[in-house]
């Protein structure tokens, strides 16, 4: 009897985010020929959702959708996945190259492309990566649990609500648990670096986010503040 000793190799996952569905059908023709599995999404927030699903070993990712903007859906999905990601879009101006190579992408291709060009970048962004796809989705520290990938918090068991801005401050500090994380990495990744020296608007967004994580009384027990430098994320 003569049977294979090792289970076949498993096809590696392209998530595809675009909202134009001519595009779609074309990366999923491209990539399905080059033997990579392709999950498609429609929209930013529909991408989203495949990813916490269905963790990628690669995102595709336009920067231009209706719900959404390409950026704002790297920046969330960059809370907690560590796989590469190519930005797919009409614009060529370098601004958006460098703000999206800047947020965290990995490579950058204007429409239109070739199947050739694609794959090659696909490929070489895979072997880079050296099959890493994601750093912990949940973060636990004491009885206070972040969910990254579904940006869910809760408190000793109780869901807890957050404004974007909060759950971005308190998912930074996560990244980085029991690490100091200076107010300027704070702005630059929460807001932009465009607005790193805006450390008043930083401080009451903390302390709102202090309001709703940290037990009565008004001793900080998660976030500390590191004077003079910036926060930290307490492991207990």
């Amino acid at each position: 009897m003569n049977e294979s000793s090792g289970a076949p190799e498993r096809a590696p996952v392209v998530l595809v985010v675009d909202d134009e569905a001519q595009i779609r059908r074309a990366l999923r023709s491209v990539l399905t020929a080059g033997h990579f599995e392709v999950v498609l999404a429609e929209s930013g927030a529909q991408g989203l959702e495949r990813a916490v699903d269905r963790t990628p070993d690669l995102v595709i990712l336009d920067l231009s959708m209706p719900d959404m903007s390409g950026l704002d859906v790297a920046r969330e999905l960059l809370s907690w996945y560590t796989g590469p990601i190519l930005v797919l879009s009409v614009r060529d101006a370098d601004t958006d190259k460098i703000a999206a190579l800047d947020l965290g992408a990995d490579d950058y291709l204007t429409k239109p492309f070739s199947a050739g060009e694609l794959l090659a970048r696909v490929r070489a962004l895979m072997r880079r990566s050296s099959g890493v796809k994601v750093a912990a989705r949940e973060v636990v520290a004491g009885d206070l649990v972040v969910d990254l990938a579904r940006r869910r918090v809760t408190v000793a068991g109780e869901s807890v609500r957050l404004t974007r801005i909060e759950f971005d401050i308190l998912a930074t500090l996560a990244h980085d648990l029991d690490r100091v994380v200076t107010s300027r990495m704070l702005l630059e990744r929460v807001w932009g670096p465009e607005y790193v020296a805006d450390t008043q608007a930083l401080r009451v967004h903390v302390s709102h986010l202090r309001r709703k994580i940290e037990p009565p009384g008004g001793v900080p027990y998660h976030i500390l503040t590191e004077p003079g430098v910036g926060f930290r994320l307490v492991a207990h």
